[in-house]
């Protein structure tokens, strides 16, 4: 007798693949007519597939450690990506525009978010926010896509516009660990030990040494592959996935060492491309996108699926949710516009104050947040067992944690759905008025030529057609009317033919009623 197997196993991957097969019937309206990508569906089917408790990831695990190493492994691949599909060595033809992106901007970014954060959530220390707002200023790879590829991309947004969006989403991803590190070492330490351990931990060993790393394994990589391709030792499905497997390399490799591996894989795939060769070679390839497409996938419905829905309103612990949605909506408007307004005219790729507004209202928060948040979540979790052993460290961040899973997640949530539907409504208002003009430019034209017709038709008292002598009774003559667009009537004469059996008999018109 047959028996069923409902595994979590079967369930996870029944409910991936469906949504694929559900997105994928209708993907080109949905990015190309629409103008949506696939974040803001994989989430929503996500929240379904929690809510119906087809998916119970407490079943599958530590959740917080799936979802960081998921995060990270996402990541990873897309930044090793992000640093292939741009121009040859465009991180040092640009790097004035990098420096101030990744600096003041991002600087200003971090401080202004934490500021909201402190003024609108009880009881946290401005110290706890910066904890808190750093995980939220780094911009999204995964979302960024949206605004830089496409045909919307292609259309309004200039390449060079796209290129540093793009490169700007993989370089602050890595980036954002000066930031997070700097608030918890402050934090934690005191005195001259937080500039030495910020200053040698992060600064030196976690960036600098990540960018040397990055930029020496992708350097080694293309010149490998190239003697490989030269020699025809690689074949051709080796030779497209060679990108994917050089981004899982870099990520345990880096992550072996303890250094900063979502900014290595960025720089290693910026160097692996530094002469253009392979990105010339793989332009019309469709694998990459392809893979790319089914991370987001899973990666989006997972966020859909663990993020804490039920904690987004806690009025007994002064948590309601007008905080949170105060929060996502000032932190969407003030997070960045303002840092890129001021800054703009000293970041050359942006060349007007229009591309400084796009650009300053596209940066999405999505996968980067989650995965600082689940490493900040690691090293407070360090500070209460400090405390627990009754070691120096004395301040409880019980309270940080409460507040800071559901925020972060609220304002990933808020990101996807805002940035998300941005464009397909901007492109519905823009298109609704040409369309709705249109419709009753032909409704008047439509009117006025049936009056029109109507009118010079010869009529009896009784609004019956009168007709007085006809040459041939077989055939009865009437004025075409040709209406154009702008409403002018065309009185040419063309010929209408109805049998008439007898002269004087009354005969309906296509309208139904009688002429």
């Amino acid at each position: 007798m047959p028996v069923l197997n409902i595994s979590n196993f079967n369930i996870v991957t029944a409910c991936l693949g469906g949504f694929a097969l559900v997105f994928g019937l209708i993907s080109y309206v949905v990015k190309e007519h629409c103008y949506m990508g696939e974040a803001l569906p994989a989430l929503l089917f996500g929240l379904i597939f929690n809510k119906a408790k087809w998916v119970i990831p407490e079943e599958y695990g530590n959740v917080r450690e799936i979802t960081l190493e998921f995060s990270r492994l996402v990541l990873g691949i897309q930044l090793v990506l992000a640093g292939v599909q741009l121009p040859a060595k465009y991180l040092v033809k640009e790097w004035r525009s990098f420096f101030f992106l990744l600096v003041p901007v991002m600087t200003t970014m971090w401080v202004v978010t934490a500021l909201i954060i402190w003024l609108i959530f009880p009881n946290l220390r401005y110290l706890d926010a910066l904890i808190i707002g750093s995980c939220v200023t780094p911009t999204d790879p995964v979302l960024s896509n949206s605004v830089v590829k496409g045909k919307f991309a292609e259309k309004y947004v200039s390449e060079s516009l796209r290129n540093i969006i793009s490169a700007e989403s993989g370089a602050n991803d890595g980036f954002g660990y000066p930031f997070l590190f700097l608030a918890l070492y402050i934090d934690r330490y005191s005195g001259t030990k937080i500039a030495k351990e910020w200053i040698v931990e992060t600064i030196l060993y976690e960036i600098l040494l990540s960018v040397a790393y990055g930029a020496v394994i992708g350097y080694l990589g293309q010149e490998l592959l190239g003697y490989a391709k030269k020699f025809n030792f690689v074949d051709d499905e080796s030779f497209l996935v060679f990108v994917f497997a050089l981004g899982l390399f870099i990520l345990g490799t880096a992550g072996m060492i303890g250094t900063d591996d979502l900014l290595a894989a960025f720089i290693a795939g910026n160097a692996f491309t530094w002469n253009d060769w392979f990105r010339e070679e793989t332009k019309d390839d469709t694998l990459q996108p392809t893979l790319d497409l089914m991370l987001n996938f899973a990666i989006f419905l997972w966020v859909g699926v663990v993020m804490p829905w039920g904690q987004f309103n806690q009025p007994h612990l002064n948590l309601p949710v007008w905080r949170f949605v105060l929060c996502g909506i000032c932190v969407l408007v003030f997070r960045r516009l303002p840092a890129m307004l001021v800054f703009y005219k000293f970041i050359p790729t942006i060349k007007n104050i229009k591309e400084a507004l796009f650009a300053g209202f596209f940066g999405p928060i999505g996968i980067g947040a989650i995965f600082y948040l689940h490493t900040a979540l690691n090293k407070l979790d360090e500070f209460v067992e400090e405390n627990e052993h009754g070691e120096a460290h004395t301040y409880d961040p019980h309270w940080l944690i409460t507040v800071m899973y559901p925020l972060v997640y609220f304002l990933i949530l808020s990101s996807v759905v805002v940035h998300g539907i941005t464009i397909p409504v901007s492109m519905l208002g823009k298109q609704l008025p040409t369309t709705l003009s249109r419709t009753m430019t032909m409704t008047r034209s439509f009117s006025r030529s049936r009056s029109a017709s109507r009118d010079r038709t010869p009529r009896d008292p009784e609004g019956h057609v009168k007709i007085d002598a006809i040459s041939n009774p077989t055939d009865l003559r009437q004025n075409i009317h040709v209406v154009d667009e702008s409403g002018t009537t065309d009185d040419s004469q063309d010929t209408y033919t109805r049998p008439a059996p007898e002269i004087g008999f009354v005969i309906p018109d296509r309208r139904g009623d009688q002429v």
